[in-house]
Protein backbone atom coordinates (compact mmCIF):
# COMPACT_ATOMS: atom_id res chain seq x y z
CA UNK A 1 0.00 0.00 0.00
CA UNK A 2 2.80 2.21 1.27
CA UNK A 3 4.51 1.54 -2.29
CA UNK A 4 1.21 2.22 -4.38
CA UNK A 5 1.01 5.65 -2.58
CA UNK A 6 4.96 6.17 -3.83
CA UNK A 7 4.63 5.63 -6.92
CA UNK A 8 1.74 7.57 -7.71
CA UNK A 9 3.39 10.82 -6.02
CA UNK A 10 6.26 9.82 -7.95
CA UNK A 11 4.31 9.47 -11.60
CA UNK A 12 2.15 13.05 -10.14
CA UNK A 13 5.39 14.81 -9.86
CA UNK A 14 6.51 13.66 -13.33
CA UNK A 15 3.30 14.72 -15.01
CA UNK A 16 3.58 17.93 -13.56
CA UNK A 17 7.48 18.64 -14.43
CA UNK A 18 6.36 18.21 -17.78
CA UNK A 19 3.92 20.41 -17.58
CA UNK A 20 5.58 23.40 -16.59
CA UNK A 21 8.62 22.02 -19.21
CA UNK A 22 5.70 22.57 -21.73
CA UNK A 23 4.51 25.40 -20.28
CA UNK A 24 7.38 27.00 -19.98
CA UNK A 25 8.43 26.04 -23.75
CA UNK A 26 5.62 27.70 -24.96
CA UNK A 27 6.20 30.84 -23.33
CA UNK A 28 10.14 30.88 -24.46
CA UNK A 29 8.44 30.15 -28.08
CA UNK A 30 5.71 32.85 -27.74
CA UNK A 31 8.16 35.50 -26.65
CA UNK A 32 11.23 34.17 -28.79
CA UNK A 33 8.25 34.44 -32.06
CA UNK A 34 9.58 31.47 -33.39
CA UNK A 35 6.20 29.90 -32.70
CA UNK A 36 4.09 32.62 -34.27
CA UNK A 37 6.29 32.38 -37.45
CA UNK A 38 5.47 28.68 -37.80
CA UNK A 39 2.16 29.21 -37.38
CA UNK A 40 1.91 31.83 -39.96
CA UNK A 41 3.98 30.10 -42.46
CA UNK A 42 1.54 26.98 -41.74
CA UNK A 43 -1.66 28.92 -42.13
CA UNK A 44 -0.23 31.05 -45.07
CA UNK A 45 0.23 27.31 -46.88
CA UNK A 46 -3.45 26.16 -46.49
CA UNK A 47 -4.73 29.67 -47.20
CA UNK A 48 -2.38 29.74 -50.50
CA UNK A 49 -3.87 26.18 -51.40
CA UNK A 50 -7.20 27.14 -50.28
CA UNK A 51 -7.02 30.01 -52.50
CA UNK A 52 -5.19 28.12 -55.55
CA UNK A 53 -8.27 25.56 -55.43
CA UNK A 54 -10.89 28.39 -55.56
CA UNK A 55 -9.11 30.14 -58.48
CA UNK A 56 -8.92 27.30 -60.61
CA UNK A 57 -12.18 26.32 -60.07
CA UNK A 58 -13.68 29.98 -60.80
CA UNK A 59 -10.92 29.54 -64.06
CA UNK A 60 -12.48 26.66 -65.14
CA UNK A 61 -16.34 27.86 -64.65
CA UNK A 62 -15.11 30.74 -66.48
CA UNK A 63 -13.87 28.96 -69.24
CA UNK A 64 -17.01 27.02 -69.39
CA UNK A 65 -19.22 30.11 -69.25
CA UNK A 66 -17.65 31.30 -71.85
CA UNK A 67 -17.16 28.48 -74.50
CA UNK A 68 -21.21 28.10 -73.85
CA UNK A 69 -21.54 31.83 -75.07
CA UNK A 70 -19.22 31.28 -77.80
CA UNK A 71 -21.29 28.13 -79.12
CA UNK A 72 -24.62 30.27 -78.22
CA UNK A 73 -22.93 33.08 -80.55
CA UNK A 74 -21.72 30.57 -83.16
CA UNK A 75 -25.38 29.11 -83.60
CA UNK A 76 -26.87 32.66 -83.66
CA UNK A 77 -24.28 33.58 -86.47
CA UNK A 78 -25.31 30.04 -88.07
CA UNK A 79 -28.89 30.70 -88.63
CA UNK A 80 -28.10 34.14 -89.94
CA UNK A 81 -26.01 32.90 -92.29
CA UNK A 82 -28.22 30.28 -92.91
CA UNK A 83 -31.06 32.77 -93.67
CA UNK A 84 -28.87 34.82 -96.02
CA UNK A 85 -28.29 32.34 -98.04
CA UNK A 86 -31.75 31.48 -98.32
CA UNK A 87 -32.47 34.68 -99.69
CA UNK A 88 -29.45 34.88 -101.67
CA UNK A 89 -30.58 31.46 -103.23
CA UNK A 90 -34.24 33.29 -103.38
CA UNK A 91 -33.28 36.49 -104.75
CA UNK A 92 -31.48 34.43 -107.61
CA UNK A 93 -33.94 32.22 -108.46
CA UNK A 94 -36.02 35.59 -108.87
CA UNK A 95 -33.63 36.68 -111.02
CA UNK A 96 -33.40 33.94 -113.12
CA UNK A 97 -37.43 33.79 -113.64
CA UNK A 98 -37.00 37.39 -114.51
CA UNK A 99 -34.81 37.18 -116.85
CA UNK A 100 -36.18 34.26 -118.58
CA UNK A 101 -39.99 36.14 -118.31
CA UNK A 102 -37.94 39.30 -119.90
CA UNK A 103 -36.66 37.22 -122.39
CA UNK A 104 -40.40 35.80 -123.33
CA UNK A 105 -41.89 38.91 -123.37
CA UNK A 106 -38.86 40.50 -125.88
CA UNK A 107 -39.96 37.80 -128.12
CA UNK A 108 -43.68 38.30 -127.93
CA UNK A 109 -43.08 42.07 -128.47
CA UNK A 110 -40.79 41.27 -131.50
CA UNK A 111 -43.52 38.77 -132.97
CA UNK A 112 -46.27 41.08 -132.64
CA UNK A 113 -44.47 43.89 -134.07
CA UNK A 114 -43.47 42.04 -136.93
CA UNK A 115 -46.93 40.48 -137.59
CA UNK A 116 -49.02 42.46 -140.20
CA UNK A 117 -52.20 42.42 -138.41
CA UNK A 118 -52.97 44.35 -135.42
CA UNK A 119 -53.02 42.06 -132.07
CA UNK A 120 -53.27 42.68 -128.65
CA UNK A 121 -51.15 41.12 -126.04
CA UNK A 122 -52.64 39.35 -123.11
CA UNK A 123 -52.05 37.30 -120.08
CA UNK A 124 -53.89 33.76 -119.19
CA UNK A 125 -55.46 34.24 -115.85
CA UNK A 126 -57.68 31.34 -115.67
CA UNK A 127 -58.22 27.87 -117.68
CA UNK A 128 -60.38 24.67 -117.34
CA UNK A 129 -58.86 21.93 -118.78
CA UNK A 130 -62.49 19.41 -118.33
CA UNK A 131 -62.34 17.14 -121.32
CA UNK A 132 -66.08 17.96 -121.46
CA UNK A 133 -65.87 21.84 -121.30
CA UNK A 134 -62.53 23.57 -121.75
CA UNK A 135 -61.59 27.29 -121.51
CA UNK A 136 -58.73 29.80 -121.35
CA UNK A 137 -59.64 32.96 -119.99
CA UNK A 138 -57.58 36.22 -120.68
CA UNK A 139 -57.13 39.36 -119.04
CA UNK A 140 -58.72 41.44 -121.64
CA UNK A 141 -61.94 42.27 -122.69
CA UNK A 142 -63.57 44.78 -125.07
CA UNK A 143 -62.40 47.91 -123.11
CA UNK A 144 -58.97 46.60 -125.12
CA UNK A 145 -60.52 46.25 -128.63
CA UNK A 146 -61.21 42.19 -128.33
CA UNK A 147 -64.13 41.16 -129.88
CA UNK A 148 -66.10 37.49 -130.49
CA UNK A 149 -64.29 35.10 -133.14
CA UNK A 150 -60.79 36.65 -133.04
CA UNK A 151 -58.46 33.86 -133.79
CA UNK A 152 -55.68 33.67 -130.63
CA UNK A 153 -52.45 33.00 -131.37
CA UNK A 154 -48.85 32.64 -129.13
CA UNK A 155 -45.13 32.15 -129.78
CA UNK A 156 -43.40 29.82 -127.16
CA UNK A 157 -39.78 28.84 -127.19
CA UNK A 158 -39.46 30.46 -130.46
CA UNK A 159 -42.54 28.77 -131.95
CA UNK A 160 -45.43 30.76 -133.19
CA UNK A 161 -48.70 28.67 -132.97
CA UNK A 162 -52.38 28.58 -132.72
CA UNK A 163 -53.98 28.65 -129.29
CA UNK A 164 -57.79 29.14 -130.09
CA UNK A 165 -60.73 31.75 -130.67
CA UNK A 166 -62.38 33.95 -128.26
CA UNK A 167 -65.92 32.74 -128.27
CA UNK A 168 -67.07 35.50 -125.23
CA UNK A 169 -66.24 38.62 -124.23
CA UNK A 170 -66.37 41.18 -121.02
CA UNK A 171 -65.37 44.34 -120.13
CA UNK A 172 -61.86 43.29 -118.85
CA UNK A 173 -61.44 39.23 -119.44
CA UNK A 174 -62.30 37.06 -122.56
CA UNK A 175 -62.70 33.59 -122.62
CA UNK A 176 -60.81 31.61 -125.59
CA UNK A 177 -61.72 28.16 -126.88
CA UNK A 178 -58.46 26.36 -127.34
CA UNK A 179 -57.76 24.20 -130.46
CA UNK A 180 -57.82 20.77 -128.22
CA UNK A 181 -61.75 21.39 -127.49
CA UNK A 182 -63.71 18.88 -129.14
CA UNK A 183 -66.26 21.78 -130.83
CA UNK A 184 -63.06 23.62 -132.02
CA UNK A 185 -62.68 23.00 -136.28
CA UNK A 186 -59.76 24.82 -138.08
CA UNK A 187 -59.36 24.53 -142.17
CA UNK A 188 -56.00 22.81 -142.01
CA UNK A 189 -53.24 22.00 -144.73
CA UNK A 190 -50.47 20.05 -144.72
CA UNK A 191 -47.54 22.19 -145.55
CA UNK A 192 -45.11 20.32 -147.89
CA UNK A 193 -48.19 19.17 -150.01
CA UNK A 194 -50.46 21.97 -149.22
CA UNK A 195 -53.53 18.88 -148.83
CA UNK A 196 -56.46 20.46 -147.04
CA UNK A 197 -58.48 18.98 -144.44
CA UNK A 198 -59.86 19.99 -140.81
CA UNK A 199 -57.95 20.50 -137.48
CA UNK A 200 -60.63 18.60 -134.88
CA UNK A 201 -60.17 19.04 -130.79
CA UNK A 202 -59.88 15.73 -129.31
CA UNK A 203 -61.04 17.63 -126.04
CA UNK A 204 -57.61 17.78 -123.80
CA UNK A 205 -54.56 19.47 -123.59
CA UNK A 206 -52.41 16.49 -124.02
CA UNK A 207 -54.18 14.66 -126.41
CA UNK A 208 -53.55 14.99 -130.49
CA UNK A 209 -55.47 16.95 -132.87
CA UNK A 210 -57.31 15.26 -135.32
CA UNK A 211 -56.79 15.83 -139.58
CA UNK A 212 -59.31 14.44 -141.17
CA UNK A 213 -60.50 14.62 -144.94
CA UNK A 214 -57.14 13.89 -146.40
CA UNK A 215 -57.27 11.77 -149.11
CA UNK A 216 -55.51 8.23 -148.65
CA UNK A 217 -54.05 8.60 -152.74
CA UNK A 218 -51.90 11.39 -151.24
CA UNK A 219 -49.98 8.84 -148.33
CA UNK A 220 -47.07 8.69 -150.15
CA UNK A 221 -46.36 12.47 -149.95
CA UNK A 222 -46.29 13.06 -146.84
CA UNK A 223 -44.26 11.66 -143.66
CA UNK A 224 -44.64 11.60 -139.76
CA UNK A 225 -43.29 15.04 -138.20
CA UNK A 226 -44.72 17.31 -140.97
CA UNK A 227 -46.01 20.67 -140.18
CA UNK A 228 -49.84 21.24 -140.35
CA UNK A 229 -50.67 24.81 -140.77
CA UNK A 230 -53.78 26.98 -140.91
CA UNK A 231 -54.97 27.32 -144.32
CA UNK A 232 -56.53 30.87 -144.07
CA UNK A 233 -60.09 29.82 -145.92
CA UNK A 234 -63.45 29.99 -144.36
CA UNK A 235 -61.59 33.65 -142.88
CA UNK A 236 -61.77 32.43 -139.36
CA UNK A 237 -57.85 32.56 -138.91
CA UNK A 238 -54.75 34.00 -140.81
CA UNK A 239 -52.29 31.86 -143.38
CA UNK A 240 -49.79 29.44 -142.75
CA UNK A 241 -49.77 30.03 -139.10
CA UNK A 242 -48.83 26.68 -136.95
CA UNK A 243 -51.03 24.08 -135.60
CA UNK A 244 -48.85 21.24 -134.82
CA UNK A 245 -47.00 18.29 -136.89
CA UNK A 246 -47.91 14.81 -137.96
CA UNK A 247 -47.26 11.97 -135.27
CA UNK A 248 -49.45 9.13 -136.44
CA UNK A 249 -51.32 7.79 -139.82
CA UNK A 250 -53.70 5.73 -139.90
CA UNK A 251 -55.89 4.18 -142.88
CA UNK A 252 -59.14 3.25 -142.77
CA UNK A 253 -60.35 0.21 -144.78
CA UNK A 254 -63.78 1.42 -144.65
CA UNK A 255 -62.88 5.39 -145.32
CA UNK A 256 -61.13 6.98 -148.14
CA UNK A 257 -59.87 9.20 -145.97
CA UNK A 258 -56.84 9.13 -143.19
CA UNK A 259 -57.44 9.47 -139.91
CA UNK A 260 -54.11 11.61 -139.03
CA UNK A 261 -53.14 12.62 -135.38
CA UNK A 262 -51.01 16.35 -135.11
CA UNK A 263 -49.19 16.94 -131.92
CA UNK A 264 -49.61 21.03 -131.34
CA UNK A 265 -46.84 23.13 -131.39
CA UNK A 266 -48.31 24.88 -128.50
CA UNK A 267 -47.97 23.33 -124.66
CA UNK A 268 -50.75 24.58 -123.46
CA UNK A 269 -50.07 23.83 -119.61
CA UNK A 270 -47.04 25.89 -119.96
CA UNK A 271 -48.71 28.97 -121.69
CA UNK A 272 -49.02 32.02 -120.09
CA UNK A 273 -49.13 34.80 -122.89
CA UNK A 274 -51.11 35.26 -126.03
CA UNK A 275 -52.08 37.80 -128.60
CA UNK A 276 -55.33 37.96 -129.80
CA UNK A 277 -55.28 38.64 -133.83
CA UNK A 278 -57.52 41.17 -135.19
CA UNK A 279 -57.18 40.04 -138.86
CA UNK A 280 -59.71 42.58 -140.45
CA UNK A 281 -56.59 45.86 -139.66
CA UNK A 282 -53.05 45.82 -140.20
CA UNK A 283 -50.57 46.44 -137.63
CA UNK A 284 -50.15 49.59 -136.83
CA UNK A 285 -47.35 49.69 -134.21
CA UNK A 286 -43.81 50.86 -135.34
CA UNK A 287 -41.17 48.76 -136.39
CA UNK A 288 -38.27 47.81 -133.64
CA UNK A 289 -35.45 50.21 -134.24
CA UNK A 290 -31.74 49.36 -135.42
CA UNK A 291 -30.84 49.26 -132.04
CA UNK A 292 -33.70 46.86 -130.37
CA UNK A 293 -32.63 44.92 -133.49
CA UNK A 294 -29.19 44.82 -132.80
CA UNK A 295 -29.69 44.13 -129.20
CA UNK A 296 -31.76 41.29 -129.29
CA UNK A 297 -29.71 39.76 -132.23
CA UNK A 298 -26.38 40.16 -128.94
CA UNK A 299 -28.85 38.59 -126.49
CA UNK A 300 -29.39 35.40 -128.59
Amino acid sequence: MNRLKKSIKIRTAEILLGFFILIGGNSLAFHSGSFIVNFNKVGFSLVSSVQEGVASIFGYGKKFITAIHDVVVLQKEYQALTEKLKDYEYMQRSNTEIRKENERLKEQLQFATDLEYKNIAAQIIGRNPDNLYSGITIGKGSRSGIRKGMPVIAIQNGNVGVVGKVVTVGISTSLVMPIYDTKCNISARIQNTRDIGIASGSGSYDSPIMLNYIRKRVLDDFNHGDLVVSSGENDNYMKDIPIGRISKITVLDYDSSLEIEVDPVIDFMRLENVLVVDHKHGNDRPPMSDDMSAKKKENE
